[in-house]
């Protein structure tokens, strides 16, 4: 497809929270420009960084006219910053990109594709690879489940942010909530209202371990993820401790124990 000016029936909007990312928002917008399929705009909220984060960004759409920069005044968080998009937003899908993370060429032609193949599925999401900070590769690709109900992503979180895809024509409008893992928050609303969630079986996307991360504590994701069953989901006690197991029992299968790097669950 051309660069000429979409339809809002095959606009993606990429949503791109950034604060203090100068050394990797490059990359991860570059990664967005060189996909296969270009009706797509990119909308990058800059949350007052104080680092170059922003003229970074500024350059690119000086260049190319679906990167569209915001200016936050005042730090407000991930959710908020993800809010500010979705409001100036126009496409019938949503894709979420963090500003450090990467996709492949393919990853919106794909996984579009799989969502026009089935007209049940609103939420759909890929496989991947961690890299590090250097960009190299620190395993093989991540597993997925071929789709998840509400009651399954519940036990097995594996929606990673940068992979999730909306179809805002079948799910509706949508917010994030303040929570500190808002991404994983709206993909259980969106399933609990009955969607379905498509797994893309490719790898199409790049993971950023970050060393510095606060998140990457494994006892502090565990603590976020009970809280999301708790305070976001109300889920009984009984409930959450079924659910939280089996959490557990996949994190350690999948990665060794790490359990969530960033803003997001473990997978």
């Amino acid at each position: 497809m051309g660069k000429g000016a979409p339809t809002v029936s095959s606009l993606v909007s990429v949503i791109t929270p950034a604060y203090g990312v100068e050394a990797f928002i490059g990359a991860s917008v570059s990664s967005v420009l060189a996909q296969t399929y270009e009706d797509f705009e990119l909308l990058v909220v800059d949350d007052a960084s104080s680092d170059a984060t922003a003229d970074i960004v500024e350059s690119f759409a000086a260049r190319d006219g679906r990167v569209r920069l915001i200016r936050k005044l005042q730090n407000g968080g991930p959710a908020e910053a993800r809010n500010t998009a979705l409001d100036a937003s126009r496409g019938r899908y949503v894709a979420f990109l963090d500003s450090d993370d990467l996709w492949l060429p393919e990853k919106l032609q794909v996984q579009l594709a799989a969502m026009a193949a089935d007209p049940d599925v609103a939420v759909s999401y890929t496989s991947f690879r961690k890299i590090d900070e250097s960009g190299a590769l620190l395993g093989p690709p991540i597993s997925i489940p071929r789709q998840l109900d509400y009651r399954g992503l519940l036990k097995n979180t594996a929606i990673v942010t940068s992979t999730g895809m909306v179809d805002r024509q079948r799910t509706g409008p949508f917010r994030m909530k303040r929570t500190f893992y808002d991404d994983y928050a709206l993909w259980l609303e969106l399933l609990r209202r009955g969607h379905k969630a498509m797994g893309v079986r490719r790898d199409l996307a790049r993971y950023r371990v970050r060393s510095g991360s606060w998140s990457r504590n494994k006892f502090n994701s565990a603590r976020h993820v009970w809280n999301t069953y708790r305070q976001v989901e109300r889920l009984g006690l009984l409930d959450s401790a079924w659910c939280f197991a089996h959490y557990g029992v996949n994190a350690v299968r999948k990665h060794g124990g790490a359990m969530g790097e960033k803003n997001d669950p473990d997978v």
